[in-house]
């Protein structure tokens, strides 16, 4: 049994020039599986491509989030317009697709500042919830700086398999996706993170999955992060928990599989 990285950015610039090194890496590291996100439509193709390079290893989420970078470098909100141009492409991919992600809201006050960019955020959340049941698709999940209004939403729009990944909201809000069947996915971060530390002695070990979002969110701030730390994640959640670092893994990769049957076929557990 190894671990399933949740939620990873492969198509993201910092791993242009060596993927198929890091991904080469991660397999020598015994990590089972690569789901890797998109934030734009301009990541996609990139993201089919490596899963058909890939097969069985890495797999496929594509999705709109809420913050758009722009040519310039500058990131801003997500508008419907962003979505519009990202729907075709995402009907083309619909059947190698593993979920609809990275999707979500993000109240950070530099991307919504004001109330009109909030609710585009959320009519682009919405018709991807849609989107994702229509293809019976689970989700992942951004949610930045709005916990408690991602998490309400999700549930007001019926959505069931949801991934919340890097929850930076309080355990109490946590534990209202606990009670709608939600996981939550922890990042090697935790190692200097107090919130995510306190989100994990709160979760249940069976609303736990693993994730790295490499590039970001690594043991180490403005340093790359690889899947391959996959295993910092795990290791850190063995100890908050008082158990062995082969249960963390054991349960959370039954919990991604739970989340992303697709997942089944390929996984020897």
């Amino acid at each position: 049994m190894g671990p399933v990285d949740c939620h990873c950015h492969l198509a993201a610039p910092e791993f242009q020039e060596d993927v198929e090194d890091v991904l080469e890496e991660t397999k020598q590291a015994k990590v089972l599986a690569l789901v890797v996100v998109a934030e734009h439509s301009g990541e996609f193709e990139r993201i089919i491509q490596l899963s058909e390079r890939y097969p069985g290893f890495v797999f496929s989420c594509l999705g709109v989030h809420p913050v758009q970078r722009i040519p310039t470098g500058h990131e801003r909100s997500v508008s419907l317009k962003d979505l519009d141009e990202a729907l075709p492409l995402i009907e083309i991919h619909k059947d190698c697709l593993l979920a609809i992600g990275e999707v979500g809201l993000d109240f950070t006050p530099r991307f919504a500042s004001n109330d009109e960019q909030k609710e585009e955020q959320r009519q682009v959340l919405i018709r991807q919830i849609h989107l994702a049941k229509q293809l019976h698709l689970p989700l992942n999940v951004h949610s930045r700086s709005a916990g408690r209004p991602t998490i309400n939403l999700l549930k007001e729009q019926g959505a069931e398999r949801v991934l919340l990944h890097a929850f930076d909201g309080k355990p109490s809000v946590a534990m209202e996706g606990v009670k709608a069947g939600y996981f939550f996915s922890i990042p090697p971060s935790i190692i200097r993170s107090e919130q995510k530390q306190k989100l994990v002695k709160q979760l249940p070990l069976e609303s736990i999955c693993l994730e790295t979002d490499s590039p970001a969110l690594g043991p180490e701030k403005q340093v790359r992060n690889e899947p391959k730390n996959i295993f910092i994640a795990a290791e850190y959640i063995a100890k908050i928990k008082g158990i062995s670092l082969e249960e963390v893994i054991d349960v959370t990769t039954q919990n991604a599989l739970k989340l992303f049957p697709k997942l089944k076929p390929f996984l020897r557990t």
